[in-house]
């Protein structure tokens, strides 16, 4: 059976939540994915990830945020908030000693999150593609007139995706408001651990200068920016997944694991 078929374990939220993750036993600083914006658990990057921490006899977590994959909930009720929770119940439930966030996409901001909400849990982060405050900075600031009027009136609107032709995106007001209360680029970001950010030059989602951005608001000094120059959004060919593992060495070879 492939890593992908096998049946996720299942943790239960204090609210009665449903988080499904599959866990890699190893050694100590471990890796946690955090995936993207609708995104899951399944995806080329989490199983790549997979495969190189059990290469390297490293801990390993992925799991969904509620509403994505396995976990209960809906998508559209869904929000930053909500799982950037998600992620630190993952976290300090699932893991122990500080461990590696690697972020992608929406993940990076949720990186962000938990890093500065709680520090200790985290030796390092890598974000690929990482988006903060990207309900406010690339999808409410692309909005029409119209469709904020829609917002308001029904509660929603249907954003085209890139990578589905059926199914838009579902872009709720809860989720715009949300956002909102988790902005990080609009002020210093005191965060002190080291931070590597991959991101493609061609990436049509998540400009590149939102990750020169990011390091400019972190007041730590640890922080490497790794532009790839015909790199998309997603970042998951082979040589992507291989900078990430050469991302990943090194962080460890600097903690000495």
């Amino acid at each position: 059976m492939l890593d992908q078929d096998r049946e996720p374990s299942v943790a239960t939220k204090p609210d009665g939540a449903t988080i499904a993750y599959h866990r890699t036993p190893g050694k100590n600083p471990g890796v946690v994915f955090l995936g993207g914006f609708k995104s899951d658990m399944t995806g080329t990057k989490a199983l790549a990830l997979e495969a190189y921490c059990k290469k390297q006899g490293r801990a390993f977590l992925r799991f969904d945020y509620q509403g994505h994959g396995q976990s209960s909930g809906s998508f559209e009720e869904g929000s930053i908030g909500t799982w950037a929770n998600d992620a630190t119940f993952a976290i300090s439930t699932l893991t122990k000693d500080p461990q590696v966030l690697v972020g992608s996409s929406m993940g990076g901001w949720i990186m962000l999150l938990v890093a500065k909400a709680d520090p200790q849990k985290c030796a390092a982060l890598v974000g690929i593609a990482a988006a903060p405050d990207f309900t406010e900075d690339l999808i409410a600031a692309e909005f029409t007139a119209d469709d904020h009027t829609m917002l308001d009136n029904q509660g929603y609107v249907d954003v085209p995706s890139d990578y589905d032709d059926t199914e838009p995106y579902r872009i709720t007001k809860t989720l715009i408001k949300d956002g909102r209360h988790h902005l990080l680029l609009r002020q210093p970001l005191e965060i002190e651990m080291p931070i590597r950010l991959l991101q493609g030059m061609q990436d049509k989602d998540v400009p590149y200068e939102t990750a020169i951005q990011t390091a400019d608001v972190i007041t730590g000094t640890d922080i490497t920016i790794q532009l790839i120059k015909d790199g998309d959004h997603r970042l998951s060919r082979d040589q992507d997944l291989n900078q990430l593992f050469a991302t990943l060495d090194g962080v460890f070879d600097a903690m000495g694991n």
